[in-house]
Parts: structure tokens; C-alpha cells; sequence
């Protein structure tokens, strides 16, 4: 085996019976693109919520005021049922395909 340097490369060149095997070693850091240890809130916000630096749900509860009777009620955000005020049953929230959708006139508070 012999080795040749050249700066910051080396040149490893190997004899194996009739073959040769070159390989070039480089001694660089090589620098990403993009920095994985502080994202932008914008790439996290792009990524799927167990991809993210900090795997957590986007799911979350909240205090949902009736505009009726100003009762509160609490809502999981992605409720796959519709919710109905206790006190004037006035609907709060439907369900979606994703998050629940608030009715009109509905003032919400994130728990």
C-alpha cells in the first residue's frame, strides 16, 4: 500500500492481484447547508410533528366562550364531534377533516 499527500487530500492507492484501487481521502470538514441543531421556525413548522427537533402533538385543548350565554366550555382542537353548549345548546364546534372548526361569534382560549 502506498500513500501520496497532497495538501489536504491523500491518495491511497492499494495493489489487490492484478487490480489497483484508488482512493481519494479528503481531511476538510465539510460544512451542511443548513444548520441542524437551530432551526428556522419556518422549517420546523414545515416539518411533520414527530420530525421536528422536539417531538410534540399539534393538537392542544381550549376554552371555548359561548357568545349566547357566556358559558365556557372546554374543546379538544381536533374533535370529531360537534359540540354543543351546556347551558343554551348553541353549537360551539364542528368537525373537519383536521381541526374542529369554531362557529362564528365563538372566542377561544388556548389551554
Amino acid at each position: 500500500m502506498s500513500c501520496l499527500c497532497y495538501g489536504d487530500e491523500d491518495i491511497v492507492a492499494v495493489g489487490w492481484g492484478n487490480f489497483i484501487v484508488v482512493a481519494v481521502a479528503s481531511h476538510r470538514p465539510t460544512v451542511l447547508a443548513v444548520d441542524l441543531l437551530n432551526p428556522t421556525p419556518q422549517a420546523e413548522a414545515r416539518k411533520h410533528k414527530l420530525k421536528t427537533l422536539v417531538p410534540q402533538p399539534r393538537s392542544f385543548f381550549m376554552d371555548v366562550k359561548c357568545p349566547g350565554c357566556f358559558t365556557i366550555t372546554t374543546v379538544f382542537s381536533h374533535a370529531q364531534t360537534v359540540v354543543i353548549c351546556a347551558g343554551c345548546s348553541t353549537v360551539l364546534c364542528q368537525p373537519t377533516g383536521g381541526k374542529a372548526r369554531l362557529t362564528e361569534g365563538c372566542s377561544f382560549r388556548r389551554k
